[in-house]
């Protein structure tokens, strides 16, 4: 997604929702907040980044967790893509979908391929898969979303 493409996107919406009710605007950003949030959840089941590159698979042969658990053959974030976990904000202004406390430093490790350390101390530098983005299909489901609002 290219940025000057959001920018325009942004310059048409403020043009647009300036013309509704602060309780309009408000009910409209929470619908387009939670259909952003589930497109952006099935994104990150499809292990796929916002580019339509596939995530950075999990090192192979090393043991990632004991006998008791199946960590290495199920899909990752399976919870932090869940409701609970991907919140999905909106007012009258603004709306926002992302992460908030622990869940955030987690997506943050991932989302730039930042430094992360294990539970037994060790360092080491996680590879770089985008939980959040914008696709362009997902452009178009914003302004999808807002046109199917506005219309009478």
């Amino acid at each position: 997604m290219a940025d000057q493409d959001f920018h325009e996107l942004e310059a048409w919406l403020l043009g647009m929702l300036g013309k509704l009710e602060p309780g309009q605007r408000r009910a409209v950003n929470r619908r387009v907040a939670v259909e952003l949030r589930r497109s952006q959840a099935s994104r990150i089941a499809a292990q796929r980044n916002p580019d339509g590159t596939a995530y950075t698979p999990r090192q192979q042969g090393k043991q990632l967790r004991s006998k008791k658990g199946t960590i290495r053959r199920r899909a990752m974030f399976a919870r932090l893509r869940t409701a609970r976990y991907l919140k999905a904000e909106s007012s009258a202004d603004d709306l926002a979908v992302g992460f908030r406390g622990r869940d955030a430093m987690v997506a943050f490790v991932h989302q730039y391929g930042e430094l992360a350390t294990s539970n037994r101390g060790r360092r080491f530098r996680m590879p770089q898969r985008e939980l959040l983005g914008l696709t362009d299909a997902e452009l178009q489901l914003i302004e999808d979303a807002y046109l199917r609002h506005l219309e009478p």
